[in-house]
């Protein structure tokens, strides 16, 4: 008998996946948690009934998460990931040979448990890198708490429901602001303009009453349906956005040229522009 698993998100129409083969369903501690196989998508991951990774176009999401801001900082030697279970930030992070210490702390083990054994490919060996320590801990209270300082926090959350909607609320940002260095980089997920326009709106404004630069960038994900994903975007560092593709195309040549299949200096920059519709909900 054939499965369908159905995306629930969003309130206007929803979204069924072809389940070919399910690996893992259960609820966790926190949320529950769906592996199944589909043709089109590969290996894909839902949570509480929302699509979070699947392996034919996780290399999107992930790339543009972690080099748009890396790039940007230019000289980050301490990151923090909030979420990102899966481990593919980290590991497009962990790609930066001037990063010396990357911290993940992700509020649910069940999802580091079973991305080891399901999602290998994803992390590919970056949990274990000499350079990743991995903190089980709700993110507010780590942002809010920790004695630890870092240049760049990436915000790999789910959407706004569940244990990811405190990830969403001024006093997380205002933690975030927190603990960044001066010059720091915060970039969160902010869902798709088109359909959670509220959403990048309500984050951008929180950012600008903390931060000299709140802005978001684009890319488009297919397993994100909808249209594209915003990342929201905010720092003190005001020029850290506005570098041109020769500056971007030094740095990522400093870096090692590490080969990538979205991200790309051009994409980089293109990224901010945003189209009227979406520049409306950030300034």
């Amino acid at each position: 008998m054939e499965r369908w698993v159905e995306e629930t998100l969003h309130r206007g129409f929803r979204v069924r996946l072809k389940a070919d083969r399910v690996l893992f369903d259960s609820e966790t501690e926190h949320q529950h948690l769906v592996i199944f196989e589909n043709e089109d998508f590969g290996r894909v991951m839902m949570l509480d009934h929302v699509v979070q990774l699947a392996t034919k176009d996780d290399f999107i999401y992930h790339e543009m998460m972690a080099h748009v801001p890396l790039f940007a900082h230019g000289r980050a030697k301490k990151a923090l990931i909030i979420g990102g279970g899966d481990g593919g930030v980290l590991r497009e992070a962990l790609k930066h040979p001037e990063l010396e210490d990357i911290t993940l702390c992700e509020i649910d083990r069940s999802v580091l448990t079973l991305c080891r054994e399901h999602f290998p490919d994803i992390s590919a060996g970056a949990y274990d890198d000499p350079r990743t320590r991995i903190v089980i801990a709700d993110g507010t209270k780590f942002v809010a708490e920790t004695d630890d300082r870092f240049d760049l926090i990436m915000v790999d959350s789910t959407d706004p429901i569940g244990p990811g909607a405190v990830l969403f609320t001024k006093e997380f940002y205002t933690g975030c602001r927190r603990c960044l260095k001066p010059g720091g980089i915060l970039v969160t997920q902010n869902g798709l303009p088109f359909l959670q326009a509220d959403e990048l709106k309500q984050s951008v404004g929180f950012f600008r009453g903390l931060f000299r630069d709140a802005f978001a960038y684009l890319a488009t994900t297919p397993s994100y349906f909808g249209g594209p994903m915003s990342y929201g975007w905010a720092t003190d560092y005001v020029e850290a956005r506005r570098y041109r593709i020769d500056a971007i195309e030094r740095r990522y040549a400093d870096a090692g040229a590490f080969p990538t299949r979205y991200w790309r200096p051009d994409v980089h920059v293109a990224s901010f522009a945003l189209p009227n519709y979406i520049r409306e909900l950030v300034e």
